[in-house]
């Protein structure tokens, strides 16, 4: 199977969107909507918006490296790939520290949250893989 740089490069750039975007989402869900539901899910707000914070910087992050960056995004995207990973660490951490207070749905909620997240950061790092090897 032939690669396109072009192409991938192109789908590189989609994978900092959709990141910026996914990040966008945890902010507002995290800082706003978990904040003013802090009784349903059980997460104090100022781990919430502790938590919330660091989406900020990734999203800052993606868009830095759109705009900055013109050729082989590769070993950026890995950055970011990394970044997401140790966010799911911190999220669990923050949420066994306050178990007392989280609540069934406050699980779910950082379940499906690392998993999303797991799988955009496999999908970003075999991208970045791939990336590497067609340059």
């Amino acid at each position: 199977m032939m690669f396109n740089k072009k192409t991938h490069q192109a789908n590189v750039k989609k994978l900092f969107y959709l990141d910026a975007l996914g990040a966008l989402l945890s902010v507002f869900l995290l800082g706003i909507v978990l904040v003013q539901l802090e009784w349903f899910f059980g997460f104090p707000k100022s781990a919430l918006y502790i938590l919330a914070s660091i989406p900020v910087i990734f999203f800052i992050y993606d868009l830095l490296c759109l705009k900055l960056i013109k050729s082989n995004l590769g070993p950026y995207l890995k950055i970011i790939a990394i970044a997401n990973i140790s966010y799911c660490f911190i999220s669990i951490g923050f949420a066994v520290y306050h178990q007392a207070s989280v609540t069934i749905w406050g699980w779910v909620y950082l379940f499906l949250e690392t998993i999303i997240l797991i799988i955009l950061a496999l999908i970003e790092w075999r991208t970045a893989q791939k990336a590497s090897i067609i340059l």
